[in-house]
C-alpha cells in the first residue's frame, strides 16, 4: 500500500483551509505541488516551514497548468501561509465536535454531512471540503468527526476514495450527487439522499431523528429492524397464527 500523500487530520485541515483562501484553487494539484517541493507524507512541520515566497513560487510554476492559480493577491497569500502554519485553524467554522465512544448510543445511526461552510448542509458530494458526521439515535445528536476531503481530493479515484472516507455511515446527505459517484457510494454501504435546498444540518437530522421510532422501510432496512409501516400486517399475521 503506498505511503498517504497527507500525514495527519491537521495537515490535512490547514491544505483545505489554504486552497479555500487562495481562491478556487485545485486541491490535488495544490496538493501534488507540495510534495513536489517538501516531498510526501505532507506533516504540519513541513507546512510550517513555508514562506509567502514559496508559495508565489509554486502557483507559478508548472502545476499552474493544472489548475493553480497565479494570480492571487498578497493578502491571500499571507492568509494561506498562516493557515498552513496553523495560525488561526481553531478559530476557523469548523464547529466543535462531542465526544463519543463506540457503542454509547444503542440503537443509533451514522450519518454523514456534505459541507463547506459551518455546520450546514451546503456541499455537493465531489466537491465539498469537509463531511460532518454525526450520531443520531432518538434521545441525542451528537456531531462525532469532521472529515476533510483534501487526501480524499489528491487520491486517483475521488469519488472512490470520499465513499470511503464515509464507509463507516449509513446515511450521507448532499445537496447533489452524479449517478457514478452514487453507485460507489453505495457499493461502500452507504445510503445518499438528494436534499438539494440544503439547510441546518442539525434541522435535517432533526427530521430524520423523528423517524426513528417508527422507520419507513429504507430507514428500518437501514436500522435493521422492522418497517413501522409493515409492523400491523406484522400484527395481523400474528393473531391469525394463535386465533
Amino acid at each position: 500500500m503506498s505511503e498517504s500523500p497527507i500525514a495527519s487530520r491537521e495537515a490535512a485541515l490547514r491544505l483545505a483551509l489554504a486552497a479555500r483562501a487562495l481562491n478556487g484553487l485545485d486541491v490535488k494539484a495544490f496538493v501534488g505541488a507540495l510534495i513536489d517541493k517538501l516531498e510526501a507524507p505532507l506533516t504540519e512541520s513541513k507546512l510550517a516551514k513555508l514562506t509567502v515566497e514559496d508559495l508565489r513560487v509554486i502557483l507559478a510554476g508548472d502545476f499552474a497548468e493544472q489548475g493553480c492559480h497565479v494570480g492571487v493577491d498578497a493578502d491571500s497569500l499571507k492568509e494561506a501561509i498562516h493557515l498552513l502554519w496553523g495560525h488561526g485553524v481553531e478559530n476557523t467554522d469548523f464547529p466543535a465536535v462531542d465526544p463519543y465512544t463506540d457503542g454509547e448510543m444503542p440503537g443509533s445511526i451514522r450519518v454523514a454531512i456534505a459541507a463547506n461552510r459551518g455546520e450546514n448542509l451546503d456541499g455537493h458530494f465531489g466537491s465539498c471540503d469537509r463531511f460532518l458526521i454525526y450520531q443520531v439515535g432518538q434521545q441525542a445528536v451528537r456531531l462525532i468527526d469532521i472529515r476533510s476531503t483534501v487526501e480524499a481530493d489528491a487520491a486517483e479515484d475521488k469519488n472512490a476514495t470520499r465513499s470511503a472516507l464515509i464507509g463507516d455511515c449509513q446515511i450521507v446527505y448532499v445537496q447533489s450527487i452524479g449517478g457514478p459517484a452514487a453507485a460507489k457510494v453505495v457499493r461502500a454501504g452507504v445510503h445518499p439522499i438528494k436534499k438539494p435546498e440544503g439547510g441546518a444540518a442539525r434541522s435535517v437530522l432533526m427530521e430524520l431523528q423523528g423517524r426513528l421510532a417508527s422507520p419507513p422501510p429504507w430507514l428500518a432496512q437501514i436500522m435493521g429492524v422492522p418497517a413501522a409501516s409493515l409492523a400491523r400486517f406484522e400484527e395481523d399475521l400474528a393473531t391469525g397464527e394463535h386465533a
